[in-house]
């Protein structure tokens, strides 16, 4: 039976490519391939080294169906499924290993398909997903044969995504996040060039794929595509040599590392005040909360810092993001989640009073993180007063959003830390006084009862901080 056009919702991020697109139908992510790319799917299916990929699963799972699958009046020679992906992150939401992470895995593939005779018409860092700690490359409609005497197409796309974010943090010590965020097709070389004068130009990977690169692009600006292949064929330019300049990329991110900064949250359970039956009470409840009712497909821990309560809550869920501010945190989490072999947490870098918002074209390509989440369960463990008192957003509008986070039925586990509490007198001791008159917890109980049903209450042993399990809507 075919798919009804009405049951087909075409996914915004995928419509650049005019040859391929994905789209959903119920849970299912399909790709529907036009004649050419169906052609070139069935000689990459058919290949050694696309077969040793998936099954290692380095590229998402992948199948044909069947063409009475294709949705109706579609005119796609094929239709692919692919596995769906627990949770759709963002770039600018990565770390820094991270985003190497998945530089290195797009280089690796590419790596092993040109001696295969195929290559990446893409270098976006957004055909790179998770699976918790383990990156996956997910643009299957990305591979087409390769032609001798042409470079990589996506080379542009690479540098602008994933080696110039690298090379901003490695060498500068800038954080990348703010630079994607900003613009979707990511860094342009002109945009960073100016960064990079007097010895900086030296530093490794900038003469060549920053300097070089951008006056070659100025050089050739008034060049079609067709020009420019034609000028590397007549030079000699082969398939050897686009697999040595891969090699040598591979070599370049893998030695870049990111400039160490102190952060306050690196030793944060260190310095956060809680006492050892504090800590146990709270691990106890989240516990209780998460197995309490059907298993949850998502979690999100708002506030992550060192995942400790991630990790928890990974024991009574299929999947969890765990989100926080500081991207050294995160990447110190991550490293030690993918050493581990973790793959149910998911870490991520954002801003909680400026969650990332959806961008590009139209402002639906990239999804924000609202429109993302549906979580079966949010954890929000010390973030309240965070966000409350020291950024300043009103309570009223704290408690929606967590509830707005939940999919209905849905559940939110949060701490309230009474003004009384030592970090919460550290706080307003930055602000005017009397600015917070309603934060006070008679005032957060009633807020959240206007979201749902409070099912558990507990208070701490030190008295100055209190756990709420709330089932929103019920």
């Amino acid at each position: 039976m075919a798919i009804s056009p009405a049951g087909v919702r075409p996914e915004p991020g995928s419509f650049r490519d005019p040859a391929n697109r994905v789209f959903h139908v119920g849970d299912e992510v399909l790709r529907g391939l036009d004649a050419r790319a169906a052609e070139h799917w069935r000689a990459l299916a058919g290949s050694e080294f696309f077969t040793s990929l998936l099954a290692t699963g380095k590229v998402c799972a992948t199948e044909v169906l069947e063409p009475a699958r294709v949705p109706a009046d579609s005119a796609w020679a094929a239709v692919l499924r692919h596995e769906r992906i627990p949770f759709v992150s963002h770039p600018y939401e990565w770390s820094f290993t991270m985003l190497r992470d998945a530089a290195l895995l797009h280089l690796e593939i590419l790596r092993a398909a040109l001696p295969a005779g195929f290559t990446t018409k893409d270098g976006s860092a957004y055909n790179l997903q998770w699976r918790g700690s383990a990156p996956v490359f997910i643009d299957v409609g990305s591979f087409e044969p390769v032609r001798d005497g042409e470079p990589w197409a996506g080379y542009r796309q690479f540098c602008q995504t994933m080696l110039y974010p690298l090379l901003l943090t490695a060498h500068l010590g800038v954080d990348f996040q703010p630079w994607l965020r900003a613009r979707v097709d990511g860094i342009e070389a002109d945009a960073l060039r100016p960064l990079f004068r007097g010895l900086r130009r030296l530093r490794r990977g900038v003469p060549t794929h920053l300097h070089l690169h951008a006056a070659m692009q100025n050089r050739h600006a008034e060049a079609t595509t067709t020009d420019v292949r034609a000028q590397l064929r007549a030079a000699g330019y082969s398939r050897e040599l686009a697999l040595a300049t891969v090699r040598g990329i591979e070599k370049l991110v893998r030695r870049l590392e990111p400039t160490s900064s102190a952060s306050h949250w690196n030793d944060y359970q260190r310095t956060c005040g809680y006492s050892a039956e504090d800590r146990v009470g709270k691990e106890r409840f989240v516990s209780a909360a998460l197995a309490d009712g059907p298993r949850p497909r998502l979690v999100l821990d708002l506030g992550a810092n060192d995942g400790r309560y991630a990790r928890l809550a990974a024991r009574h869920a299929d999947h969890v993001v765990a989100v926080e501010q500081d991207p050294a945190v995160v990447d110190t989490l991550y490293r030690t989640l993918r050493d581990e072999g973790e793959r149910r947490v998911l870490p991520l870098v954002m801003d909680l009073a400026d969650p990332s918002p959806g961008g590009g074209w139209r402002g639906t390509e990239r999804a924000s993180f609202a429109d993302r989440a549906a979580a079966d369960a949010v954890l929000a463990l010390a973030v309240v007063h965070h966000l409350a008192i020291g950024r300043n957003v009103p309570l009223p509008e704290v408690v929606a959003w967590l509830a707005d986070l939940c999919a209905p039925g849905g559940r939110v586990v949060v701490e309230f830390v009474h003004p009384e509490d030592p970090m919460a007198r550290r706080l307003l001791a930055n602000k005017p006084e009397g600015l917070f008159p309603d934060y006070h917890r008679a005032e957060f109980e009633r807020l959240l009862a206007t979201r749902g049903r409070i099912a558990r209450r507990e208070e701490l042993p030190s008295g100055t901080r209190t756990l709420y399990t709330v089932v929103v809507g019920g």
